[in-house]
């Protein structure tokens, strides 16, 4: 089967992105969760590349 990188209803915390991102590249969500965190005060742009991640990945189909 092939992998996509999708945003993940299932442990979401906002919208999915960082599940997603860990789920794709099988790593723990939490470290996926503290990268971002540390991106965002870094500079802002870890708030712009979430955002923009929340908008264009493709939501999971369960179906």
């Amino acid at each position: 089967m092939e992998k996509k990188l999708t945003k993940k209803a299932n442990g979401q915390m906002l919208c999915g992105v960082c599940n997603g991102i860990a789920d794709y590249l099988n790593a723990d969500p939490t470290l996926v969760r503290l990268a971002a965190v540390l991106l965002s005060f870094g500079g802002g742009m870890g708030i712009f590349l979430y955002i923009a991640a929340a908008v264009i990945m493709p939501n999971e189909y369960n179906g």
